[in-house]
């Protein structure tokens, strides 16, 4: 019977044998089938184990014999090197980014990366040919910015405004003026600017009103809630000085008005009347001002005539310059110090007020919101870097620094190094110089030190550490138009229409026959048209400039270095530790040709090759370091290659915003 049985039992196994796929999982009488149900196979194995040695892994074998092999060591020590080879590596590459991280220096800004590029709306293109520059012919001209590899663009007010001072005096706060179009116009100018990555900047102005602002019309009726938004104080009809405090402009600072039977106080035109900040509703009205801008998208703002927006509520007299100068003479600001009516205790306050709530609405990836003051402090240039704020606590990003509108006093080399360095030298540590040559306000620059020396002047301003203001025009050389004064104001010379071309009205306005201002009679040949087909223009060599500027880590954000200062020549490096490309720049602001000699300067070559000349004539020319050739109004960028760093052995006459070193064996920036 059993005999039978175990025959019976040898026959099933011999025929599932010969259908196994894997003829190699069997014992040597046949074995075990892999079409055995599992738990078959695993008890037959288990009980085989002792005299059965499986040959290899199979295809599809169940979990339970897998495990069998699993835990052999040929399989796990292979396994587990594996597991561990690659927990080090993914804890190794973690490692090297958080250090790649915390060793990377901060990335530049927007507001460092380029030029800011002042727009004069009136000026810049009249889209609807009123003769008055708008809203949309700047969204015409986007393609100008970029073209010049503008990134940041500054608007000049476009508020709603009677235009009493141009814009300056405003009415409405939210609301455009319907001379510039309308607030969806702006809405889609900003929205085509952002699309194109460019940044809009605008001006705001806190100071005063324009004396149509509903807030004054209920201040000098004495609405409760209104009655303080302004400095107010008696006076009569007749005697309409409460102190020998004047104007911006001329004459005093304060106007009678027949409503309120009291004088308000104006440190510009008597249609401007000062905001009283010490009143907290006003404080907080311009804040809400400033979010409802922000909400809108607006990337900055540049803060008009911050030095004027508190006065001394005492209202005393100020000193006199002269003190022997007759009372009753004293009518121009140059005549008194002004003590009592600029730069107060509590002005920084509100500074640190709005950019604390400016960057609020910073903290988006990309969307930083920039800020600039505007304070003509003249000689007191520590009142200015006050507005840089803090190591604690900052302030604007940066002061306007307008120290290089004093170029024209002096045709040197030494003047020029000299107003450079009145800055730097002055600069808070770590904090970013900026540099401006021309604005609405001020005679234009080629024009009031000579067109023969623009080029020079816009090697200066784009190789210089930091950021440059380009004035709308400065790209092409523009100048003042004369103007009667029947015609206009005295500021008006430098507003004249933008240059765009050779046709009528210079491109300005093509649909009529009309300008706010006269065209300049050279825009026949100094226009963007005729320049952009002309690589020796003005306009090429801007573009060539700020293109290289934002592409060569020396230029953008490495060492600035002092060499060389004479009566015609000024001379500097631009460096970067770790990098072997470094540039000189040769500047001769003289009225004659000049010889520099560098030979003391062991860290530069013996021979030096002209990357870009502003007379062209000079571009490769090869300069023994010795003889460096500049003719009057020429400026030369020469790139040179050398392993020696001026900057250590020179700490007193080099500057740098924020110190970084390149790797060239991995091609990147690391903090030094």
């Amino acid at each position: 019977m059993f005999f039978e049985d175990d025959l019976k039992e040898d026959s099933e196994n011999m025929e599932l044998a010969e259908c196994t796929k894997n003829p190699g999982f069997q014992d040597s009488d046949g074995g075990v089938s892999v079409e055995q149900p599992a738990e078959q196979r695993l008890s037959t194995v288990v009980r085989l184990d002792s005299e059965y040695k499986q040959l290899e892994p199979f295809a599809g074998m169940p979990k339970e014999v897998l495990l069998l092999y699993s835990s052999q060591a040929r399989y796990r020590i292979p396994r587990e090197v594996l597991f561990w080879l690659t927990l080090s590596c993914a804890l190794a590459l973690v490692a090297v980014t958080a250090t790649v991280i915390a060793l990377s220096p901060r990335c530049l800004q927007w507001w460092q990366v380029s030029p800011v590029y002042q727009v004069y709306p009136r000026s810049f293109k009249d889209s609807d040919g009123d003769g008055v520059g708008d809203l949309k012919g700047i969204q015409e001209q986007i393609h100008h910015f970029q073209y010049l590899n503008i990134k940041s663009v500054w608007i000049s007010p476009f508020y709603r405004s009677p235009m009493k001072d141009f814009g300056y005096d405003v009415e409405d706060f939210r609301d455009i003026d319907p001379r510039f179009g309308t607030m969806k116009d702006f809405d889609e100018l900003l929205a085509k600017m952002h699309s194109n990555g460019l940044k809009l900047i605008m001006d705001f102005i806190p100071n005063h009103t324009s004396d149509r602002h509903r807030w004054f019309n209920l201040s000098r009726t004495r609405d409760p809630h209104y009655e303080d938004y302004y400095v107010w104080t008696d006076c009569n009809a007749t005697s309409q000085r409460p102190n020998n405090w004047v104007s911006v402009f001329g004459n005093s600072s304060w106007t009678y008005d027949e409503v309120r039977e009291q004088c308000y106080l104006h440190q510009f035109l008597k249609e401007q009347p000062d905001l009283n900040f010490r009143n907290l509703h006003v404080r907080k009205e311009i804040i809400d001002i400033l979010v409802f801008w922000l909400k809108k998208g607006v990337d900055g703002f540049r803060m008009d005539a911050v030095k004027h927006i508190l006065e001394a509520s005492h209202l005393r007299d100020e000193p006199q310059v002269d003190p022997d100068k007759p009372p009753e003479l004293i009518i121009n600001e140059w005549d008194l110090h002004h003590d009592y009516t600029t730069t107060q205790l509590g002005l920084h306050d509100l500074l640190r007020e709005w950019r604390a709530e400016m960057n609020v609405y910073s903290r988006e990836p990309g969307r930083y919101r920039f800020m600039v003051t505007e304070s003509y402090d003249y000689n007191e240039v520590g009142k200015t870097m006050m507005y840089y704020g803090t190591p604690l606590v900052k302030e604007s990003d940066f002061p306007f620094n307008f120290y290089l509108l004093d170029l024209p006093q002096n045709s040197s080399g030494s003047w020029v190094q000299h107003l450079v360095n009145i800055w730097m030298n002055n600069m808070p540590q770590g904090q970013w110089p900026n540099w401006v040559v021309g604005n609405h306000d001020k005679p234009r620059i080629a024009t009031s030190v000579g067109q023969g020396y623009v080029r020079v002047i816009n090697m200066l301003l784009l190789t210089l550490p930091g950021t440059p203001t380009t004035y709308y025009g400065e790209e092409i050389g523009m100048e003042n138009i004369n103007i009667t004064d029947s015609q206009s104001a005295s500021r008006d010379p430098q507003r004249a229409p933008m240059q765009w071309s050779g046709d009528v009205n210079a491109g300005f306005n093509n649909k009529t026959n009309i300008t706010w201002l006269p065209v300049h009679p050279d825009y026949k040949s100094i226009n963007v048209e005729v320049q952009k087909r002309d690589e020796r223009s003005v306009l090429a060599q801007y573009r060539f400039l700020n293109t290289l500027r934002q592409a060569e880590l020396a230029l953008s954000r490495g060492w600035f270095c002092y060499i060389h200062a004479d009566e015609n020549v000024f001379s500097f490096l631009r460096e970067f530790d770790g990098l072997r490309k470094a540039f000189l720049v040769v500047l001769n602001f003289g009225k004659e040709a000049a010889i520099t000699d560098l030979s003391s300067v062991s860290e530069l070559p013996e021979k030096l090759e002209v990357l870009m000349s502003t007379m062209q004539a000079s571009d490769g020319r090869v300069f023994h370091k010795s003889g460096i050739v500049t003719e009057e109004g020429e400026g030369l960028l020469i790139q040179y290659s050398t392993h020696t760093r001026f900057n250590p052995s020179h700490p007193g006459a080099c500057y740098i915003s924020e110190k970084a070193c390149y790797l060239e064996v991995v091609d990147i920036l690391y903090t030094c």
